[in-house]
């Protein structure tokens, strides 16, 4: 059965807890607060580090889904909390249309759209509109932290 959202009326498949349209949280009263994550310090006996045969991946290091690895393959990524973006990262830290990767002359190019809570580049946030990617950057996306690795091959 579809959610109706309170706030802009939009239908939303079952279990979604965000509007896909407007981001309002579906039924609040049974969500919980936000938690707190540990760093996960010793993550590579824990998440596979390892770089991709061809071509670029994003593999993510923290949050609920550690040990995930996207691996790029188009020349447009989209990166975000709503439920048609390339990479979908669910939680309340991640605007609906976080960021955009390109693909440039030189590798991969870093775009934030415009998110509420910003972007971090290995733990510094993106002064610039757009960033080029290299082997090894850890990208934060609200609470998710994400590798990005390249072949040598490329």
């Amino acid at each position: 059965m579809t959610q109706l959202c309170v706030g802009c009326g939009h239908s939303n498949p079952p279990g979604s807890r965000f509007c896909s349209s407007c981001g309002r949280p579906i039924n609040s009263e049974n969500e919980a607060s936000t938690e707190g994550l540990e760093t996960l310090g010793g993550i590579d006996a824990e998440v596979d580090l390892q770089v991709p045969a061809t071509g670029a991946a994003l593999v993510v290091t923290s949050g609920h889904q550690a040990g995930t690895r996207y691996a790029i393959t188009s020349t447009h990524l989209t990166v975000g909390r709503h439920p048609d973006s390339d990479i979908f990262l669910d939680d309340i830290t991640v605007s609906r249309r976080h960021v955009e990767l390109d693909q440039g002359s030189t590798g991969y190019v870093l775009r934030d759209v415009g998110s509420l809570n910003g972007t971090y580049l290995n733990g510094e946030r993106l002064a610039e509109n757009e960033t080029l990617l290299t082997n090894g950057d850890e990208l934060q996306i609200g609470k998710f932290k994400l590798l990005y690795l390249v072949s040598s091959t490329n």
